[in-house]
């Protein structure tokens, strides 16, 4: 049973934050950055995320008690703000607090770009919350903490190993990409939104 969930933990983090939308917004920043600061980069964004995601995951039904949370809200918030993301990625807006005459080439304007999409994901944030407050127990809080932190490793060893492809990729087709993901991550905000708005009794949207 433990397996069982370990997985099914595992599969959701994958789709909300796995390598897939993680390499994009690497791709963008190997553009500008050097190796030897990109890698840089990933390590201190990855342990954020890391250290991020285990204090929400063992603080869940604490966070949710304290601020009145519901998993309704909750989702609807989460759908929103990745909605908005995503529209500044399929418009070509550019991510981040970066200064405009620092182009964001450097370290700590990275991180800031990598904020929204990676470190404190609304998608990855949003599942962490309600997995960790499904269940009860410090055993199913430390199977859903160690299921993104296994994601996270993941995505640092696939940032690692594809950083020559990632930098050889042409400013183009990152751009490209980078709008066809937001296309999708939309689609995925929006369902995010009518589940919430279906648990609200806002309804009905059995046949979408």
């Amino acid at each position: 049973m433990n397996a069982l969930s370990f997985s099914a933990a595992l599969i959701t983090f994958v789709s909300v934050v796995g390598p897939p939308k993680v390499l994009l917004s690497f791709a963008h920043l190997a553009q500008t950055h050097p190796t030897r600061e990109l890698r840089t980069i990933a390590f201190l964004s990855c342990g954020a995320a890391i250290l991020i995601g285990l204090a929400t995951s063992f603080t869940a039904p604490w966070v949710l008690d304290l601020f009145h949370i519901s998993t309704p809200a909750l989702l609807l918030a989460g759908g929103i703000i990745f909605f908005l993301y995503a529209v500044g990625l399929v418009l070509g807006l550019p991510a981040g607090a970066a200064t405009p005459h620092e182009d964001g080439a450097d370290t700590t304007g990275a991180l800031r770009e990598l904020l929204v999409p990676f470190v404190v994901s609304p998608l990855a944030m949003t599942a962490l919350l309600i997995e960790a407050a499904a269940r009860s127990g410090w055993t199913w809080r430390s199977t859903v903490a160690g299921a993104y932190v296994a994601v996270i490793v993941l995505d640092l060893v696939c940032i690692l190993l594809l950083e020559r492809v990632l930098r050889a990729t042409h400013h183009a087709t990152v751009e490209l990409l980078g709008r066809l993901l937001g296309l999708l991550l939309a689609a995925v905000s929006i369902d995010l939104v009518l589940d919430a708005l279906e648990a609200l009794g806002v309804g009905p949207f059995d046949d979408r």
